[in-house]
C-alpha cells in the first residue's frame, strides 16, 4: 500500500517526455556538456547536487521515511510537494527524469554520498597532517570563489597565488566568520514564528550532519543562489561577526538611526520632532512594489505602532517592527516580505496572543487587513494588488478584550491653563474607560502643591497621559511623576499639535455624529452644566476626541456616553498627598496593593463591584442620612449571614457585565470590519458570544434581585441603597430578557461550531439594536449588583477582622454638640495588624472636641519615643473616619463623630532629587496647603513638622502652625512632635490636650549604664507630655555603636544644660498659657480706649484673667 502511495506522487512529478527517457549516466553527461562555459564554483554545485541525488538508496517498507523539510512558498499558492530524500531515486527501470537537477529543492540531503576523490583517500589510509591541511584549504578556495564577485577577489585562474602556506590560517578564518554569517540566516524565507521555529538553522544542521559523517565538502546550502543574494546584502569589511537580526542595519538608508527623521524632517531630540511619523524621501514610494506602497504609506503615519501587515495566511512585522518583536517575542529574524527586508510574522492562528503579549509589555499594535482575498483581486485584472486597509490599533490604555483584568483602564486628557485668579492653577480633563464606553469631563483647581492634581491621578489611575504639544508646567510634571500609582507605569503622550478650542470641538463632536445617546434631546455638552470652567474641560476633551479617532475607534466614540466628574464634589475630600501617606491604594514599600485599605476591604466577587469600590473609596459620603443607609444595609448582611453565602452563590456567575454591555454598545452601527475577509467571521462570532453571555449574566442578576426583593421584610434596609429599574409586569426588564434569551437560544445555539452566515448577522443587529433601546435600564441592574457586591464586602470585612468592629455614630454639628468632634474608644490600626494575634493589638482611645456644657480640647499635643506608635496612631485616626464615612464599621470599641469635610496629612519625611525640592521644602508645601483650606470641620494630621530644617528655625515655625491651627482654624488635629518644649508652651491651654505613646526603660543585670538599658514599647497613649524621644536607645536598637552612643550621650547632657537656657522663659511660662497673652492683649485694647463702654466680652476677659493672676501670684507664694 505504501509503495502503490509512492508510485502515485512519483508520477506526479514525473510526466517525462521522449527526451528524457534516458538513463542516468546519459543525464550526467549532458549535464557536465551543458555546464562546461559556466563558473567553475556554480557547476561544482550543481555536480554536487547531482551526484548526491544519483546516491541516494531506495525507500524499503522495513526502512520508515525519514522527516522532510521543505522550502516556504508563497501565501495562497498551492504548496509545493515536498517528497522523502530517499524516494527520489530513479524509477524502477533506474532512469532519471526531468526534476532530478532539482529534487533537492523538495527534501533534505539527510546523508550526502561522499565523492570519488574523498572515498579513495580513505581507501588508501594516508590521513597525514599535510594531507588534511591541503584538503582544507581546497574547501577554502570553494568557499572563496563563491562569494568572490562579492569582495572582489581573484579569479579562478589567478587564485592559486593567493593561497600561499603563510595566509592558509588566514583564509580558513575567513571563511569561519563568513559561515557564521550564513548561520544566523534560517533557509526558510517565510513567516518565522515560535511554533514554526526549527531547533537550528537548514545550515547549522547540515554542517553538524557532515561533521558526523565525516564529509567535509561544502554544503550545498552553503552554495545556493539565495544565499549568494543574502551575502550580497550582508557587509564583510569588517570582518566581524554579527547577529543578523540584531546588527545589520536596514535596507533603507532613511530608516537607519544616523537619517531618520519625522514628516517635517526633524531629527530624534530636537524639541518639535514627531515620533508619529516618519520621513520619507520623493520618488521612494514610486520605485516600490505594490505591496510595499500599501505598507509605508501606513506605516509613514504610525511609526510609534507595531503593525502587522496580513499577507495571505500570516501577519508580518518588518523593519524596526522586527527588532522589537524579535527581542520582546524571541521572534527569528530573516530576510524576506515586503521588498526583502527585515521580517519576523506569526500565522492567523497565533496573532491574538501575540498582540496581548505585547500590549502587556507597553506597546502599541496595528492591524492592516485583507479587504479582499486574491482570487476577488484577480477578477478586478491581472495586476490588480490585493487592497489592505489599517482597520485596528490598540494601546494599552484603549485594550477592550484579553485578560485586562477587574481594575478600570483609563486614558486620561489635561488641558493646562496657569497664571488664573488668585495664582491658581486650572486643569480640564477627560477620561475614557474604552473597555466599558463610558467618558468623563471636568477641571479642577490646583495651588502649587499640586494635591488636587494628585487626587485627579490618584482616582482615575490612567495607563496614559495625554497633554499639548507645547508641555506641561514643572508644577504639573511633578504632580504626574509622583502620583502615579502605584507599580503601572504611566505613560505620557504629547499631541501633535496644540489642542483644538472648544468651538471647534463642538463643531467636530457635532459633525461627526460622536456621544448621540448622551442626555437624549440635551445634548452632551449637558455633563458641563455647573463647571465653572466649561471651554478648558471641552478642550481637554477635544484632544481626547483626536487621539481616539487616530486608533480607529469612531465607534466608542459615536456610542459612548459621556458624564461630569468631581474630585471633591459631595463627598469627604481627601488629596492626592493624603491618599499617598494613608497608603489608600498602594502602599510605600513596593507600591503594591498589600497592606493598603483597598486590599483590606476588597473581598468583592465581581469585576464591576471592586471597581465600584475604588470609587466609593475616592469619594467618602459627608451626608449623614446617605452615610446611615449603607451602615443599616451592612447591619443586616452581619446579621443575616445565610444572605451573605446566597448572594456570593449569584455573584460568582456573573461576567463582567459592564463591559459586555460596551462591547454591545460599541458594536452598534458597526459593520466595516464584518467585511474583512476571513476576520469577518471570527469578529461576527466574538459578537455573538458576547451577546451571549450578556444576557445569561442578566438572568442570574435579575434573579437574584428578585430573590432579595422576595426577603425584604429581613433587608428592608437595603432597598433603600439600591436604585432598582421595574423588573416585573408590562414595563418589566423580564420580559425583554426572556425574548433575547429565547432568541439566543434558537438562533445562535451552536455558534461556535458551525458556519456563520448573512442572516446571523441581520439577526444579531435586531436583537442588539432591541436590547441597547434599555441600555440606561441594563446599567441600573449591573450597577444595583455591585453595590450588593460591595456592601456584602463591608461586610465579610467586619466578620473577618482580627479586632474589635463597631458602626459609627453620626451627629450633626448642629444638634447641640458644641460644634465639631471625634470620640474613639478602643482604636486600632485595621491593616497594620494584619497577621497578629489579638492579644498583641493595643487599643487606644481617642477624644477631640466634645459637647457644650464642657470645654473639651480639638487639638491633641502627641510626644513620644522614635518608633513608638506615634505614626500609626495618626493614620489609624484617618483610616477609621474614612471607614466611618464610607459605611463600613470602624476599627474600634465605639466611635461618635460628627462628618469631616476634608483629610489633611503631612507624614513622613521624603524630597524629590531631580525636581530641586528639598525635605524642607516639600513639608512647607504641604503644610501650606493646609494653612489655606483647612476648615472647623476637618481633621488635621501632622507628623514632626519643621524637622527638616535647624533647630530653632523647625521649632518657630512648629510653633506659628501650631497656634494658627488651634486657635484660628480650630478643627480637629492631631500634631506629633518632637520638641518638648512646644509641649510646655501650651502645657496649660484649653484647646489642647497633651499626651505620648508610653514607653519603659528596662535595665539588664541591675546595670545604669546608657547602653544596657532596654527600651520597651508599649504602643498604648497615656496623659501628658514624654520626658523625651529616646533617640539614643533607638540608635543602639539601629546597630550603632556603643562607643559612638556612649559620646552621643555626653553631648547630649552638654546641650541640655546650654541650649536649654534658651527655652527657660518658655518653661517658666508653663502656667501661662498662650491664650493668656490674648488676653493681655484685649485688656491693654481696653486701657488705651478709655472712652469706649465695656461689653460683655470684655468684662468677661478681664474677669478670667483677674482669676488666672490671682493663681498664678498664689502658687508663686
Amino acid at each position: 500500500m505504501q509503495q502503490q502511495r509512492q508510485r502515485t506522487i512519483h508520477s506526479f512529478f514525473r510526466k517525462s517526455s521522449p527526451e528524457n527517457g534516458k538513463n542516468s549516466g546519459v543525464s550526467a553527461s549532458n549535464s557536465e556538456n551543458a555546464l562546461k562555459g559556466r563558473d567553475l564554483a556554480r557547476f561544482a554545485v550543481k555536480q554536487e547536487c547531482v551526484d548526491a541525488e544519483e546516491a541516494r538508496v531506495p525507500l524499503t517498507e522495513d526502512r520508515p521515511p525519514e522527516d522532510v523539510f521543505g522550502t516556504d512558498t508563497p501565501p495562497e499558492k498551492l504548496p509545493r510537494k515536498v517528497l522523502p530524500a530517499k524516494s527520489l531515486e530513479s524509477g524502477a527501470d533506474g532512469q532519471s527524469s526531468l526534476f532530478s537537477s532539482i529534487m533537492h529543492k523538495f527534501c533534505k540531503n539527510e546523508k550526502p554520498a561522499e565523492s570519488d576523490e574523498r572515498s579513495q583517500c580513505r581507501s588508501s589510509g594516508h590521513s597525514s597532517s599535510k594531507r588534511h591541511e591541503e584538503d582544507r584549504v581546497a574547501k577554502d578556495r570553494l568557499a572563496l570563489c563563491e562569494i568572490g564577485a562579492i569582495q572582489g577577489l581573484p579569479d579562478q585562474q589567478n587564485l592559486s597565488r593567493h593561497f600561499r602556506k603563510a595566509d592558509v590560517a588566514e583564509v580558513s578564518n575567513y571563511v569561519d566568520k563568513v559561515s557564521s554569517q550564513l548561520e544566523t540566516c534560517d533557509g526558510s524565507f517565510g513567516p518565522e514564528t515560535p511554533a514554526m521555529q526549527p531547533l537550528g538553522s537548514r545550515l547549522k544542521r547540515i554542517r553538524d550532519d557532515d561533521s558526523i559523517n565525516g564529509n567535509e565538502t561544502a554544503s550545498n546550502v552553503m552554495n545556493s543562489s539565495k544565499r549568494m543574494k543574502l551575502l550580497q546584502e550582508l557587509d564583510f569589511k569588517n570582518g566581524k561577526d554579527m547577529d543578523v537580526s540584531e546588527k545589520v542595519s536596514s535596507k533603507f538608508d532613511w530608516l537607519n538611526p544616523s537619517s531618520i527623521r519625522d514628516k517635517n524632517g526633524n531629527r530624534p531630540g530636537e524639541v518639535l520632532y514627531d515620533n508619529r511619523t516618519l520621513y520619507i524621501p520623493p520618488g521612494v514610494l514610486g520605485k516600490m512594489s505594490a505591496s510595499q506602497k500599501q505598507y509605508w504609506s501606513v506605516k509613514c503615519q504610525y511609526m510609534d505602532v507595531l503593525l502587522f501587515f496580513k499577507v495571505g495566511k500570516f501577519y508580518e512585522l518588518y523593519e524596526l517592527d522586527a527588532e522589537i518583536a524579535h527581542k520582546e517575542l524571541d521572534w527569528k529574524m530573516t530576510f524576506s516580505g515586503v521588498g526583502k527586508c527585515r521580517q519576523v510574522g506569526i500565522s492567523e492562528s497565533g496573532i491574538d496572543d501575540a498582540v496581548q503579549k505585547l500590549i502587556s509589555r507597553g506597546y502599541k499594535v496595528g492591524r492592516i487587513e485583507q479587504l479582499e482575498t486574491s482570487d476577488q483581486a484577480k477578477i478586478r485584472g491581472g495586476a490588480s494588488v490585493i487592497q489592505r486597509k489599517l482597520v485596528q490599533v490598540i494601546t494599552p490604555s484603549t485594550v477592550t478584550e484579553g485578560s485586562i483584568g477587574p481594575e478600570a483602564i483609563n486614558l486620561l486628557s489635561i488641558k493646562e491653563r496657569s497664571g488664573s485668579e488668585n495664582g491658581m492653577t486650572v486643569y480640564g480633563f477627560a477620561f475614557v474607560d474604552s473597555a466599558s464606553l463610558k467618558f468623563w469631563v471636568g477641571s479642577i483647581s490646583d495651588d502649587a502643591s499640586g494635591a488636587s492634581l494628585g487626587a485627579l491621578l490618584m482616582q482615575v489611575s490612567p495607563k496614559e497621559v495625554i497633554y499639548e504639544g507645547r508641555g506641561l508646567s514643572k508644577e504639573a510634571q511633578k504632580a504626574l511623576k509622583k502620583y502615579s500609582s502605584g507599580t503601572n507605569s504611566l505613560q505620557l503622550t504629547p499631541a501633535i499639535t496644540d489642542f483644538m478650542d472648544a468651538s471647534e470641538v463642538r463643531n467636530l463632536i457635532q459633525a461627526k455624529g460622536y456621544f448621540t445617546g448622551s442626555f437624549g434631546s440635551l445634548g452632551w455638552d449637558s455633563a458641563l452644566d455647573g463647571d465653572i470652567h466649561q471651554d478648558l474641560a471641552v478642550c481637554a476633551l477635544g484632544g481626547l476626541v483626536s487621539h481616539l479617532s487616530r486608533l480607529m475607534l469612531d465607534d466608542v466614540l459615536r456610542n459612548g456616553d459621556i458624564s461630569s466628574y468631581h474630585i471633591y464634589s459631595g463627598s469627604l475630600r481627601i488629596d492626592g498627598q493624603s491618599l499617598a501617606n494613608l497608603e489608600i491604594f498602594c502602599n510605600n514599600a513596593d507600591g503594591g496593593r498589600k497592606g493598603t485599605m483597598y486590599k483590606y476591604l476588597d473581598s468583592c466577587i465581581t469585576s464591576s463591584g471592586k471597581r465600584l469600590l475604588r470609587s466609593w473609596i475616592c469619594h467618602p459620603l459627608k451626608d449623614v442620612g446617605e452615610i446611615n443607609r449603607r451602615l443599616n444595609a451592612v447591619e443586616e448582611f452581619i446579621s443575616h449571614p445565610e444572605v451573605i453565602l446566597l448572594v456570593a452563590e449569584y455573584l460568582r456567575k456573573l461576567p463582567d457585565m459592564e463591559r459586555l454591555l460596551g462591547r454591545v454598545r460599541a458594536a452598534v452601527g458597526s459593520s466595516t470590519s464584518l467585511l474583512v475577509p476571513l476576520i469577518g467571521e471570527k469578529m461576527l462570532k466574538q459578537r455573538i458570544k458576547c451577546f451571549c453571555s450578556l444576557v445569561k449574566g442578566l438572568r442570574v442578576g435579575v434573579d437574584l434581585l428578585s430573590i432579595l426583593h422576595e426577603k425584604e421584610h429581613e433587608l428592608s434596609s437595603l432597598s433603600k441603597v439600591l436604585d432598582v429599574p421595574t423588573l416585573n409586569g408590562s414595563d418589566g426588564l423580564d420580559g425583554l430578557l426572556l425574548q433575547c434569551e429565547a432568541a439566543a437560544d434558537s438562533e445562535f445555539s451552536n455558534v461556535q461550531g458551525q458556519a456563520i452566515s448573512g442572516s446571523d448577522a441581520e439577526t444579531l443587529s435586531a436583537l442588539t439594536e432591541l436590547f441597547i433601546e434599555n441600555s440606561t435600564k441594563w446599567y441600573q441592574v449591573i450597577h444595583a449588583l455591585s453595590c450588593i457586591d460591595v456592601l456584602r464586602s463591608f461586610a465579610v470585612a467586619v466578620n473577618s477582622s482580627c479586632g474589635s468592629m463597631c458602626r459609627p455614630v453620626f451627629l450633626h454639628a448642629s444638634s447641640g454638640t458644641g460644634g465639631p468632634f471625634l470620640k474613639i474608644k478602643g482604636l486600632w490600626h485595621p491593616y497594620a495588624s494584619l497577621g497578629a494575634n489579638v492579644g498583641t493589638i493595643v487599643p487606644n482611645d481617642i477624644h477631640l472636641g466634645g459637647d457644650s456644657k464642657e470645654c473639651s480640647p480639638r487639638t491633641l499635643l502627641l510626644t513620644g519615643p522614635n518608633m513608638g506608635g506615634k505614626s500609626t496612631l495618626l493614620r489609624a485616626t484617618c483610616l477609621a473616619v474614612i471607614l466611618a464615612q464610607l459605611g463600613c464599621y470602624a476599627p474600634c470599641e465605639m466611635c461618635m463623630l460628627t462628618p469631616v469635610d476634608i483629610i489633611f496629612t503631612r507624614l513622613g519625611a521624603t524630597d524629590r532629587i531631580m525636581t530641586g525640592e528639598s525635605t524642607f521644602f516639600i513639608e512647607c508645601t504641604e503644610t501650606a496647603s493646609v494653612l489655606q483650606n483647612a476648615t472647623c470641620d476637618s481633621l488635621v494630621i501632622l507628623d514632626e513638622l519643621g524637622r527638616g530644617t535647624s533647630t530653632f528655625d523647625g521649632y518657630a515655625i512648629a510653633y506659628a502652625v501650631f497656634r494658627h491651627l488651634v486657635e484660628n482654624v480650630k478643627c480637629r488635629l492631631l500634631f506629633a512632635t518632637h520638641y518638648h518644649s512646644l509641649t510646655k508652651e501650651f502645657a496649660s491651654h484649653p484647646n489642647v490636650i497633651s499626651q505620648h505613646m508610653a514607653c519603659a526603660l528596662r535595665p539588664n543585670d541591675g546595670s545604669s549604664s546608657i547602653d544596657d538599658k532596654e527600651l520597651i514599647f508599649l504602643y498604648r497613649l497615656s496623659p501628658g507630655a514624654c520626658p523625651e524621644s529616646y533617640g539614643l536607645q533607638v540608635a543602639l536598637m539601629a546597630g550603632i555603636s556603643k562607643n559612638v552612643v556612649e559620646v552621643a550621650a555626653k553631648a547630649s547632657q552638654w546641650l541640655k544644660g546650654s541650649i536649654g537656657k534658651n527655652f527657660r522663659s518658655s518653661e517658666q511660662r508653663s502656667e501661662f498659657s498662650t491664650l493668656h497673652e490674648e488676653w493681655v492683649k484685649s485688656l491693654l485694647c481696653v486701657a488705651r480706649d478709655s472712652g469706649r463702654s465695656f461689653d460683655e466680652d470684655a468684662c468677661d476677659t478681664l474677669l478670667c484673667l483677674y482669676h488666672e493672676l490671682k493663681n498664678f501670684y498664689q502658687i508663686g507664694n
